[in-house]
């Protein structure tokens, strides 16, 4: 396969971009400067991205160094107390308390929600794990006590659920946080790395004005903010799997991933599309049709990037959050085969 992208790889892409349109062209001219960039920075083998000196405090320590798990422990708690408290204020604020109470709601929202509880738990855990691991904990310990971490962090968003009106803490969304904080530990714990790796891709969609734009605005908010962590219709998680991690003995385009992707669309209600707009008037649009979307990708391993400067490792670990825009072909409820140039 990476043979293949290697020896014929310009040649495509240039094939494919004569067969577009000019906004197409510039869509897949991006994608042929990003790939032959990424090939080019690997082959460089660190001459180019290794800087001079490593900042100090950047090295992990080689034992136990309990200022910083002191220091990490400070600001984790406190940065997650303020975050509970801004989650608080954005999504349950408006809706009254009630008492601790259970909630089945594995049916709504096609499942975009639970893929998010997969992808929150996984990313808190990996970056965890680095962090215990900066502060001198070893590998295996660190990697097991993240995923705990995670999955107990996870949790506490079904606390707020439990005590909400609206909603109610669910069993299906603590299987999706234990699935997250699971995959990350287990990889470690196996492979050593993570050679499947859980991204996240917000395409903001574009609603009509009126009817459609007003429930949008009452459901997911009209801030990008509001519209980031609560805009089911935006949302697509993406599983990228690194081919090279499995055969030691390929050394070229180790960085390049293949990415398998999930969303949805016309979603107006958590279940159906009907709902009662503040003025108690009721509004059904069941023409609407609610339908789930699969995607199959290219993708950027950038931890794959060889080098030993621990400055850029920090920012390619950052980097990996998201998937990078490339070719995309989807196939979706609706029956549809579609081709996104640059997705």
């Amino acid at each position: 396969m990476f043979q293949f992208f290697s020896n014929f790889g310009n040649k495509i892409i240039i094939s494919i971009m004569l067969m577009l349109s000019v906004k197409k062209i510039i869509c897949a001219l991006c994608l042929f400067l990003i790939v032959n960039g990424f090939q080019k920075l690997s082959a460089q083998n660190d001459s180019l991205i290794q800087l001079k000196e490593t900042p100090r405090w950047l090295i992990p320590s080689p034992e136990l160094n309990k200022q910083r798990l002191a220091c990490f422990t400070g600001i984790g708690v406190a940065g997650y107390s303020a975050a509970l408290i801004g989650l608080n204020y954005l999504w349950y604020a408006d809706f009254p308390r009630s008492s601790f109470h259970f909630f089945d709601d594995s049916g709504e929202w096609q499942q975009i929600d639970k893929t998010g509880h997969v992808v929150t738990p996984y990313l808190e855990a990996y970056y965890i794990m680095h962090i215990l691991r900066w502060s001198g904990v070893k590998h295996k310990p660190a990697a097991i006590y993240a995923g705990i971490t995670a999955f107990m962090l996870q949790n506490t968003i079904e606390v707020f659920d439990g005590f909400s009106s609206e909603w109610g803490a669910s069993l299906s969304d603590i299987t999706a946080n234990f699935l997250g904080a699971a995959l990350m530990t287990s990889q470690e714990l196996i492979w050593g790395e993570q050679r499947m790796i859980l991204k996240v891709q917000p395409l903001f969609q574009t609603y009509p004005e009126g009817e459609l734009r007003d429930r949008v605005n009452q459901l997911y908010g009209s801030t990008m903010m509001l519209r980031l962590i609560k805009d089911y219709n935006s949302m697509n998680t993406w599983l990228s799997i690194n081919p090279a991690s499995f055969n030691k003995k390929q050394q070229r385009f180790r960085w390049l991933n293949v990415a398998i992707g999930y969303g949805a669309g016309g979603m107006y209600g958590g279940l159906k599309n009907t709902w009662v707009d503040e003025e108690g008037r009721f509004h059904d649009r069941s023409d609407i049709e609610r339908f789930r979307r699969f995607f199959l990708s290219l993708d950027v391993d950038f931890t794959k990037i060889k080098t030993r400067s621990r400055t850029l490792k920090a920012l390619f670990g950052v980097l990996n959050i998201v998937k990078i825009p490339a070719p995309t072909l989807e196939i979706n409820s609706k029956g549809q085969l579609l081709f996104h140039p640059l997705m």
